[in-house]
């Protein structure tokens, strides 16, 4: 029986380091706020975030991407689908994957194109790719990678995004294989009731360009997003049910790295042990599409991840859309 596995996955990350202690400052002394508290909520640390005119979404990806593809033993000239995953892409046409497609020289019959579900994004294409390549003969691997630069978008009027954006990029090399492996299932939930809470450009791209003004920054409304919680309990208990497994059956998590709080909750409700939680929110800021994969990346790297443990993964995308997807690494 023929599965889709993750052959590899490789991250990229700007070396320049910021520590939350900026972001304290800077709000007391600027806002005469104290947003210690919700630095503690969302666990953030240090940062991972660009700080030159060199780098952007594309750079990061294309440096993901090529990181992937030589642990993973492969060209360019061999991938056969290229997905790029991003909610501040660099340009909206061409598409982004057309300049990740040439840095690696990949071959002409190969599918390239973006996709966008916001910090949901990058799960949700590793999803769709492997669902694609069990149900085409002619496609045998994937590369996947999600890159978002957030922090040149996060508002320095508002905490929420000013003092919990990093900028990293993530990508994943899918392959067929006949062992047994890979993708297991994926479940999603959507409530369109949220869409009008997380905006960017927050009047749209046409009203700014034809009052030729800059798009400014992320809007971010003021919500609960724990409501989400309700629904990822349901939904991750039911795509457990319908594929025969326990939560005791799942070895690690991988969850969105944007609260350390939604995390503890989960945490907390299917009494998940310490070491099967993977969470790096605190090292690298809160990056977007990348972040479930970004803590793949850090468990197999500290042995936490191995060949054959099952991953649960659950991410949520501004609207809001949510996806949990079981896979057997």
């Amino acid at each position: 029986m023929t599965h889709v596995q993750i052959k590899e996955v490789e991250v990229y990350h700007p070396n320049h380091v910021v520590n939350s202690q900026k972001y304290i400052d800077y709000f007391k002394e600027n806002k005469g706020k104290d947003i210690s508290n919700l630095l503690e909520t969302l666990g953030r640390k240090n940062y991972y975030q660009i700080n030159n005119s060199e780098e952007n979404s594309i750079t990061m990806a294309i440096d993901a991407s090529k990181r992937v593809l030589e642990k993973a033993g492969v060209e360019g000239k061999d991938v056969d689908m290229i997905i790029f995953s991003s909610q501040v892409p660099e340009l909206t046409f061409p598409t982004n994957a057309i300049f990740v497609h040439e840095a690696i020289q990949g071959k002409k019959d190969c599918i390239v194109y973006d996709s966008n579900a916001n910090c949901a994004g990058m799960t949700i294409a590793v999803e769709q790719a492997s669902r694609y390549l069990l149900s085409n003969p002619h496609i045998t691997n994937a590369l996947v990678v999600g890159s978002d630069y957030l922090s040149i978008v996060a508002n320095p009027d508002e905490e929420i995004t000013y003092a919990s954006f990093g900028d990293a990029a993530a990508a994943v090399f899918l392959e067929k294989t006949e062992e047994d492996t890979g993708f297991i299932d994926a479940i999603y939930e959507t409530d369109s009731s949220f869409k009008e809470n997380i905006l960017y450009p927050d009047q749209g791209f046409s009203k700014y360009v034809l009052n030729k003004e800059f798009p400014g920054y992320i809007r971010w409304l003021p919500f609960d997003g724990a409501v989400s919680l309700l629904y990822a309990y349901e939904k991750i208990e039911k795509l457990l049910h319908r594929n025969n497994l326990q939560i005791e059956d799942v070895d690690a998590f991988c969850f969105s790295q944007f609260a350390l709080s939604n995390i503890k909750n989960l945490q907390e409700r299917f009494n998940i042990p310490d070491e099967k939680i993977i969470y790096i929110g605190d090292q690298y800021g809160y990056t977007g599409t990348s972040s479930p994969f970004v803590s793949l990346y850090e468990g197999i790297q500290s042995n936490r991840i191995k060949r054959g443990d099952i991953v649960l993964f659950w991410t949520i995308g501004g609207g809001h859309e949510f996806i949990a997807m079981l896979y057997k690494y």
